[in-house]
């Protein structure tokens, strides 16, 4: 498939609809979270059914969002912040884990396209500037689409612990702030119940 037919097709689109615009970064959530669920042999979560945890908060989370439907509201799409271009899914029903993460070598800065980056982002680029930006960015995104899998990625099975299921539990006001704070969810400190933020957490 060519870069132009993935970016074409409704997977694709949904991603960036969701995302707000296109990237390479987006692209690499998109294939991280195929390639995942591939070797998974997994359909898109309904409810719970697969858990996704994913080691960035950039552009790539989207798609695998979009993908797995994993999601932060149905608590089976949890964020470790370790700066990874990495995923790692989880199937409720067979208990299999697969991990894929970025190859370090597979998609090096390009120092034109940084530089048009930093440009575009302090507010100095021109007209020019930013039709070359496009143009980079499109190119950018189009070879994430297109390169061999075990160019871009590193692909693992794990034994990951499942997570608990999503727990729903009434919200009691916090003793000191008196906003409504899932039950679960409060600390106790001095004999009060108290939300995490007023807990110091």
């Amino acid at each position: 498939m060519s870069a132009e037919e993935i970016m074409d097709s409704e997977d694709f689109r949904k991603c960036v609809e969701f995302h707000g615009h296109l990237c390479p970064g987006l692209s690499m959530g998109f294939r991280a979270a195929k390639t995942a669920m591939e070797r998974l042999n997994a359909l898109r979560s309904e409810d719970e059914e697969i858990v996704a945890i994913v080691e960035t908060d950039a552009c790539c989370a989207d798609a695998i969002q979009v993908l797995t439907g994993c999601t932060f509201g149905k608590g089976n799409f949890i964020y470790k912040d370790h700066g990874k271009v990495a995923v790692t899914l989880l199937s409720r029903n067979t208990g299999e884990g697969v991990r894929v993460v970025l190859k370090p070598d597979a998609f090096k800065p390009d120092p034109a396209h940084m530089a048009l980056i930093q440009k575009i982002t302090s507010g100095t680029a021109d007209e020019n500037d930013r039709k070359a930006f496009d143009g980079l960015h499109l190119k950018r995104t189009g070879d994430v689409l297109t390169l061999p899998e075990e160019k871009l990625f590193t692909v693992q099975k794990v034994n990951v612990e499942l997570p608990a299921r999503a727990q729903i539990a009434p919200s009691v006001p916090c003793d000191f702030c008196r906003e409504g704070v899932m039950g679960t969810k409060l600390q106790k400190k001095n004999g009060k119940n108290l939300c995490r933020a007023c807990a110091g957490g």
